[in-house]
């Protein structure tokens, strides 16, 4: 079922770790932003679409983990575009001969065989540089950082107001950094800063998993993720509410304890 976030604008959520996919109307068609999650739900989504009378004309992905770069062929061969980086980091990973093997150390067992493979990381990298979205549609602007993966980008729909976050500012998931970067927290601070630049101008916003926030959440979200990456900088306590006792993600104190480790240097991979 997709909620309407703006004129234009509808979201479809997953079960899983309430995945967020987003689409956007245009003139001639539809642009459809990290679909997932299950084949069951790619086909919901592929039905919803339709009943908007618009054949899906492109698709982003906002960063290159396995849940964003899902694609099911009722969408059609539309081409999926993403940041440079993003294309070369999927389009390397997917070149080995054995990558859905070492994929399936990442899936959700409970999902596992319910994910299409088929179509997976398909990515046509825009221009290095590129910050306004190639189509006849509403403007929308690419903001590329390196927050929480290589070439990971948020779309902001201009006229919307509508910050489609990818991986960032969720209200249940902590800041996930990019720990293989040579400066990860300077890296998620300075994502955040490019978000705060434009946060008066955000009606909503779409974290890739977690609630939708209205206009007066989007900084409320900024600052408790920057509260939470200084306190992972000064090896301090954060206080957030999302690996607290009556956190939503039981799973997430772990997450968090491994972040630790590993900017102190002794961390271990996740089990």
């Amino acid at each position: 079922m997709l909620e309407k976030v703006a004129d234009g604008v509808w979201v479809h959520v997953s079960e899983f770790i309430q995945s967020n996919s987003t689409v956007v109307q245009g003139e001639n068609g539809l642009l459809l932003v990290d679909p997932g999650i299950t084949t069951t739900e790619l086909a919901t989504l592929a039905v919803d679409l339709g009943e908007l009378g618009q054949p899906v004309v492109a698709g982003f992905a906002t960063h290159p983990d396995w849940d964003h770069v899902l694609w099911d062929a009722t969408f059609g061969d539309a081409p999926r575009y993403g940041t440079a980086r993003c294309a070369a980091e999927i389009q390397q990973f997917v070149s080995t001969t054995d990558w859905q093997v070492r994929l399936a150390d990442f899936l959700p067992p409970e999902y596992a065989d319910e994910i299409p493979m088929d179509l997976l990381g398909i990515i046509t990298a825009l221009p290095v540089g590129t910050t306004q979205f190639p189509w006849a549609g509403p403007r929308i602007r690419i903001i590329e950082h390196q927050g929480h993966a290589a070439g990971h980008a948020a779309l902001f729909i201009e006229d919307a107001g509508v910050l489609i976050a990818g991986d960032m500012l969720s209200d249940i998931l902590i800041p996930f950094l990019d720990l293989d970067a040579a400066d990860p927290i300077g890296d998620y601070l300075a994502a955040l800063d490019l978000f705060d630049a434009i946060a008066t101008l955000v009606t909503a916003v779409v974290p890739g998993h977690g609630s939708l926030g209205g206009a007066g959440r989007v900084r409320e979200r900024i600052d408790q993720d920057r509260r939470y990456v200084e306190a992972l900088r000064d090896g301090s306590d954060a206080g957030d509410s999302r690996i607290g006792p009556d956190a939503p993600l039981e799973w997430l104190a772990d997450v968090h304890n491994w972040q630790l480790q590993k900017l102190a240097g002794s961390g271990e991979e996740l089990p």
